[in-house]
């Protein structure tokens, strides 16, 4: 068994250890809407996160998502990585973190930043799972500052969720770190409205915007899931930007 297939046994049997599949499935159509519909609100103070449900169905159903995701962003735009660790802002599960560090080969370390105490306990999880070295902290991802042996710093679908100021902070600090820096978002620029004014400053440090639309070998618990919720993943969408 994979690092990724033991990864999934792991986090169903940890979801499913109190919740019943049916409750997982009517949290996911929840969440869902939460997420289209009705994202700014949902997102304020966590309130997306509220509930053992809605975390069972964020971990089991977005985290093999983003996961498979990010992987397949990294393979494309960074062919090898440095040795060091990965800064994992905004961390949540810590999938995207995961994603890239076990790309590497050898597999780097990890360092994930959140403010949720759920999402960092999720992530150690999910770091410990893939047999990774790692540190967690509970910080802001615009105040954090990289340590001496990054990597690659990963931002997955945090960047939109940032005030603007905090945002202005985060990319000054990318800017004058000098670091590979990963940025996914959403294929929607609706969500992210700042994306016209970023893409070009990533350019001008000779990085580049992308945008993917991805097939993937979904997992079997990522399909039951989305056929019990309704839901529809066959491509994988995002924005990404990378210097």
């Amino acid at each position: 068994m994979g690092a990724f297939d033991t990864y999934l046994a792991e986090l169903e049997a940890r979801h499913l250890a109190d919740l019943r599949f049916s409750d997982v499935t009517r949290a996911l159509r929840a969440l869902s809407s939460a997420y289209v519909e009705r994202r700014e609100s949902a997102l304020a103070d966590h309130k997306a996160l509220d509930g053992a449900g809605k975390r069972a169905a964020f971990a089991m159903y977005y985290g093999p998502l983003h996961f498979l995701l990010v992987q397949h962003i990294i393979k494309q735009i960074a062919p090898t990585l440095a040795p060091g660790v990965v800064v994992d802002l905004g961390c949540g599960t810590g999938v995207a973190g995961a994603a890239v560090a076990t790309y590497a080969s050898p597999s780097l370390g990890v360092v994930g930043i959140d403010t949720h105490p759920w999402t960092l306990e999720e992530a150690r999880f999910t770091y410990k799972a893939f047999g990774l070295r790692h540190d967690v902290r509970r910080a802001h991802a615009a105040k954090t500052r990289f340590p001496a042996e990054t990597s690659i710093v990963v931002a997955a679908f945090v960047v939109n969720e940032l005030n603007e100021k905090d945002r202005a902070a985060l990319l000054d600090h990318i800017k004058r770190a000098k670091i590979r820096t990963l940025i996914i978002e959403p294929i929607s620029q609706r969500i992210s409205p700042w994306w016209d004014d970023w893409a070009p400053e990533f350019q001008r440090m000779g990085g580049q915007a992308d945008v993917w639309k991805a097939r993937v070998d979904l997992p079997p618990l990522v399909k039951r899931l989305a056929k019990a919720s309704g839901l529809r993943p066959e491509v994988l969408t995002a924005r990404s930007l990378f210097a």
